[in-house]
């Protein structure tokens, strides 16, 4: 970011903090109610905060799980394949013998 651009951030989010602090002083309620209100909200956002999360991991966890049952798959289906390539090489082999003698 160029340096007025910082500036400018900076200009603003002081500017933010500051209208914040005079709102609070000049406030009709009084303190208590005010600390109260924002307790609340606070105690909301971090429930909101929290249920994000669940989700979030809900999410990773299903990932985790479908890519795990692909790479599963994969791995059978190699296996099977390994399997087919052996069973194919011992045929060739003993046409092979069989022509030889």
């Amino acid at each position: 970011m160029s340096r007025s651009g910082k500036d400018f951030s900076l200009g603003l989010l002081t500017g933010a903090l500051i209208g914040s602090a005079v709102a609070l002083l000049y406030a009709p309620d009084s303190g208590s109610n005010t600390r109260g209100k924002i307790t609340y909200r606070f105690s909301s956002y971090i429930d909101e905060l929290n249920q994000l999360i669940d989700q979030l991991k809900n999410e990773k966890e299903k990932f985790t799980s479908d890519a795990k049952k692909q790479g599963d798959d994969v791995v059978s289906d190699a296996k099977k394949r390994a399997d087919d390539l052996i069973k194919e090489a011992e045929a060739l082999l003993q046409n092979i013998e069989k022509k030889g003698n």
